[in-house]
């Protein structure tokens, strides 16, 4: 097919699914009638589980020489391929009402949230927590403005030192507001710097677990409840292991399917890791265009019925109801 009319493919797609999602709501693809408001428990909503460039990538869809199959599929509406940067939503029910805690604002934040806070009856965002300070984390701070210009008054932004850091040179506008012309609207942030201990987000406690995001950077995932989540991953430190013990779902990088990259566990690595950690459940995330969502997911649900391994891919707009 000419990669012109995969364009208009990709493209109606996102308008389709963003369109459908307002109409019906949806767990994922799969449309259900009405939107879908936020369930009475505690959920997790993956907002995103693909790389920095996203699913489907541009110099596939524009390569007439050859087809790349994850792509393709990504292109078409509900496709379970198309993912944008890795994010998830943890939203429980307080007695003033839902709070709303997002796991990094990356540079597809938005998109994200256009196509699923509306079919999920989800307006405000009471917190935003960062694993780590490169683009796919960090690069929709500014985005934030929608929610602070049209929702709410502000939104705490909980960093730990190094990332706020480099935050001050890539957003400096956003931590140092006296730079910005009188009359603009900017997002009003509030900088919490966070510390490789637990803190309390609201009434959420959270805790820091501490990876290596290659060679020497250091990124954060996060415990709450008993769920771990650990978005980008190169190496667990062994002072990690313990903060991960009585683990009951484990969301993890795996980035392909056949070995590591020197920031990323691939597939199988990530298995080694979901064997020594021994969660009840595992949904890795952070696929990239050589992870086929049905196909791989196939091979994962034999592990069940060979050593017990409750693993899959998660896929953008998943929903997990969760206890904490």
């Amino acid at each position: 097919m000419h990669y012109s009319m995969l364009y208009c493919r990709y493209f109606l797609g996102i308008v389709s699914d963003t369109f459908a999602h307002l109409s019906n709501g949806s767990e994922s693809a799969d449309a259900q009638p009405g939107v879908q408001t936020l369930a009475e428990q505690p959920e997790i909503i993956f907002l995103g589980t693909g790389t920095s460039e996203g699913i489907p990538r541009v110099s596939c869809l524009t390569n007439p020489e050859k087809k790349c199959p994850v792509c393709s599929k990504a292109v078409e509406p509900g496709s379970k391929n198309k993912r944008l940067n890795t994010s998830i939503l943890i939203s429980h029910p307080r007695p003033s009402g839902r709070c709303n805690i997002l796991i990094d604002a990356g540079k597809f934040f938005y998109h994200s949230a256009l196509r699923w806070f509306p079919s999920y009856g989800i307006r405000t965002i009471d917190a935003v927590i960062i694993t780590h300070s490169h683009a796919d984390a960090i690069g929709g701070l500014d985005d934030l403005r929608d929610w602070t210009n049209n929702v709410q008054l502000h939104i705490p932004i909980y960093v730990a030192p190094r990332d706020f850091e480099v935050m001050k040179k890539t957003h400096y506008y956003l931590v140092d507001t006296s730079v910005i012309i009188p009359g603009a609207a900017v997002s009003e942030l509030e900088f919490k710097i966070i510390h490789e201990e637990p803190f309390q987000v609201h009434d959420l406690k959270i805790t820091p677990l501490p990876v290596w995001h290659g060679s020497g950077y250091r990124s954060l995932g996060f415990r709450f409840g008993d769920i771990c989540y650990i978005s980008d991953v190169s190496e667990i430190p062994e002072e990690t292991y313990p903060l991960l013990k009585d683990c009951e779902i484990l969301i993890m990088d795996a980035l392909r399917p056949d070995r590591s990259s020197s920031t990323h566990f691939g597939l199988p690595r990530a298995l080694e890791e979901v064997r020594k950690i021994q969660p009840k459940r595992t949904l890795f995330t952070g696929m990239m265009h050589l992870m086929d969502h049905e196909k791989v997911n196939e091979g994962l649900i034999k592990l069940m019925d060979t050593e017990g391994l409750d693993v899959q891919l998660s896929y953008d707009g998943l929903r997990v109801p969760i206890t904490l």
